[in-house]
């Protein structure tokens, strides 16, 4: 076989190889992320938004917010950031649920901040790093879903937040080979065009093309 026969099939292999590896490496990653609990103290609890129905938080919500009063209780110095906005329809915004239930499970209202426009994890949270660091505030601990965590980590970073995750225990424990596949393609894309490219194409895909 010539020396350049030999250079063209070794560069055809990596061609074919690099992205499996880069899929793989970005996998670990997400993996990795949501088994592994990044409590500690910190100034702001951070929590995603999920669905919420005339007010009451779903079970997915209701989780991520059980977890943040268990978090809370270990700092009561932390401000809880909620976060969600809400469809046309609705009367209350994921955020405003959010408050309702963590007022009600013994946090004070003046540790709970709202951000109630987010339509996306990287809206809501571009969207509280922006107030949160108009009050000094960067260091958080974000609270959602596990295989959610190394993005949200990602995007947080971005924004400018020096940010830690403590996904929720029930979802650390349960298998979701469906969602970690979703999450690893999103965090490969966003490794590459930044998290705020990939949310912003992410929308207009599911938009049909409109601007997200």
């Amino acid at each position: 076989m010539s020396r350049r026969r030999q250079v063209v099939r070794w560069g055809l292999l990596l061609v074919v190889l690099a992205p499996v590896v880069y899929l793989a490496a970005t996998f670990a990653t997400v993996w990795n992320a949501a088994h592994h609990d990044g409590a500690r103290p910190a100034e702001a609890i951070v929590v995603l938004g999920a669905a919420q129905y005339d007010g009451r938080p779903s079970p997915a919500l209701r989780a991520r917010l059980d977890h943040v009063v268990e978090l809370w209780r270990k700092d009561e110095s932390a401000h809880v950031v909620v976060t969600g906005g809400k469809q046309p329809s609705d009367r209350f915004t994921e955020a405003t649920a959010s408050a309702t239930y963590l007022r009600a499970h013994g946090i004070p209202e003046g540790k709970i901040l709202r951000e109630v426009h987010g339509r996306s994890s990287f809206q809501s949270l571009a969207d509280s790093a922006a107030f949160l660091k108009r009050r000094g505030l960067t260091r958080v601990v974000l609270v959602s879903d596990a295989y959610h965590a190394a993005r949200i980590k990602g995007i947080a970073e971005e924004v400018g937040l020096d940010a830690s995750v403590s996904p929720t225990p029930a979802t650390r424990e349960a298998a979701h080979a469906g969602r970690y596949v979703k999450e690893t393609l999103a965090v490969a894309a966003a490794r590459i065009v930044g998290f705020r490219r990939a949310a912003g194409l992410s929308n207009r895909v599911r938009d049909g093309g409109a601007n997200g």
